[in-house]
């Protein structure tokens, strides 16, 4: 009886789906629970689960057509793209089939064909939402985005007022130097507002013409979200309102999000859902209960792909870790070791790096071809260790350097000072710019130039060592004569 169960179609076909899935969910469950991601994945695979439980626990409509076979070859493409995240070993990659699982699974419980129907298609998409996509967004595409934002928000603020002059992605209103940073580039928005788009027109079931007008909403909507926020913060900032911090920071970023929802809760009301079934109306066929052969080939499929050898394609060239200096200041270098982790990931995709103390302050060092994979920013990395991380702004100088304030689980504070270069003399403040300055060259090698020092430490200090730095590594630069940050937005 048990055999017999075993080789039902059916089983088969969800004994080789969780084989698939197996390993993309460990990953991404990785990343919901991991500081270092900062993401909210959880909670819109929750709202996935719980949308397909209330579309489920309704009737099907009987005279709706369905098709389980155009669900099963979904299974077999998703396979195909798992095999290829296997063997190249993309995370991301075979994370995105489970998109396609989705998909495939709504199809395949008729969530299209009930009373309570939904869009298997746009419920995939709400799905896929909750994969690191902001991470993602943030390193490719913030850099432009910050350039966005920043012109955007000129223009607005120099309709009311004439006094504002725009230098890049800097602001000068009112006598004042404001800086619109990469926190403010608008991705964190983007990415809530099309998955706020993705959850409606799962619910609604629009036509493809409905669908594009509710996306072009929908980028419309968050730019200008964030644009009224950026605006709204400069003005505060211009005028000594202390906009930056509770209540007034999260007040304003609340209502500028709840201004760019409501356009798109408009298109909902006005979206004409379609007919249950009617998506796959042309493909109404089944697999029969004897089609056992298709079923068994899948889940042998499956086990031999979850078996395939990794062989990574997005690894760097071999970079030698930086050599870091043997004195800095008055002090001597004590080399500190990687984590066991750290070597095991660069021996395994290139680049490297170096670690060291000289006295109450140290200075790390990352050199990589491949900045997209390799380089972090200092708020993720030190998030996974346990850190309290808090982003200051941008330090004014030749060399571009950005200022974290970290809170170690002890309730230790260090000043976190990071800069990146290249070997062709270009500079950054964040990991967006420099990908994006790799991309148009990239045969060039980064370096991440990342010095910590005491919080209690006086400012003084804190820029003797940077200038140590500078002057050891031979930085076409010079440190800030002060630590004033530029306002950031």
């Amino acid at each position: 009886m048990l055999i017999e169960r075993l080789w039902r179609p059916s089983t088969l076909i969800l004994i080789g789906a969780g084989l698939l899935a197996a390993d993309p969910l460990r990953w991404l469950g990785t990343t919901w629970t991991d500081a270092a991601y900062n993401s909210q994945g959880a909670w819109i695979a929750l709202t996935v689960v719980a949308l397909a439980a209330w579309s489920w626990t309704s009737a099907l409509v009987p005279e709706a057509p369905g098709s389980q076979r155009y669900a099963y070859g979904l299974l077999v493409a998703s396979a195909g793209v798992r095999a290829v995240g296997q063997l190249l070993r993309v995370n991301v990659l075979g994370a995105t089939t489970l998109a396609l699982d989705v998909y495939a699974l709504s199809i395949i419980a008729g969530l299209d064909r009930r009373e309570r129907a939904l869009s298997p298609g746009w419920l995939a998409v709400l799905f896929a939402m909750s994969l690191p996509l902001e991470r993602a967004v943030q390193r490719l595409l913030g850099y432009g985005l910050q350039q966005i934002s920043a012109s955007a928000a000129c223009d607005v603020l120099g309709v009311f007022d004439r006094g504002v002059h725009c230098i890049g992605t800097r602001i000068l209103l009112d006598g004042k130097d404001l800086l619109v940073d990469l926190p403010c580039s608008g991705s964190a928005s983007l990415m809530l507002i099309l998955t706020l788009f993705a959850g409606l027109a799962t619910i609604k079931r629009p036509s493809a013409r409905q669908a594009v007008i509710g996306f072009a909403i929908a980028l419309v909507a968050a730019l200008a979200g964030n644009t009224l926020r950026i605006c709204a913060l400069a003005l505060g900032l211009a005028h000594d309102v202390d906009v930056m911090n509770a209540p007034w920071h999260e007040l304003i970023g609340i209502a500028t999000l709840a201004a760019s929802a409501l356009p798109l809760l408009v298109w909902a009301r006005f979206v004409v859902p379609a007919k249950a079934g009617t998506q796959f109306s042309k493909l109404d066929s089944r697999l029969r209960g004897n089609d056992v052969k298709p079923a068994a080939v899948f889940a042998a499929m499956s086990t031999l792909i979850v078996s395939l050898p990794s062989h990574p394609i997005d690894v760097a060239h071999a970079t030698a870790a930086p050599q870091l200096p043997s004195r800095l200041a008055e002090f001597d270098a004590t080399p500190q070791p990687l984590a066991p982790i750290e070597r095991d990931y660069f021996a395994k995709y290139g680049g490297g790096a170096s670690r060291a103390r000289y006295g109450d302050f140290a200075l790390l060092m990352v050199s990589t071809a491949a900045p997209l994979r390799h380089l972090h920013a200092p708020d993720e990395c030190l998030r996974g260790a346990g850190h309290d991380v808090r982003y200051l702004g941008l330090a004014q100088g030749d060399l571009p350097t950005a200022i974290y304030r970290s809170t170690d689980p002890d309730g230790r504070q260090w000043r976190v000072a990071v800069s990146y270069v290249s070997t062709r003399g270009k500079t950054a403040a964040s990991v967006a710019q420099a990908v994006w300055l790799w991309l148009k060259c990239p045969d060039d090698t980064w370096t991440m130039v990342e010095r910590v020092a005491p919080w209690s430490r006086d400012d003084a200090d804190a820029i003797r060592f940077d200038s140590a730095v500078f002057r050891a590594l031979d930085l076409p630069s010079a440190a800030p004569q002060s630590i004033h940050l530029m306002p950031s937005t």
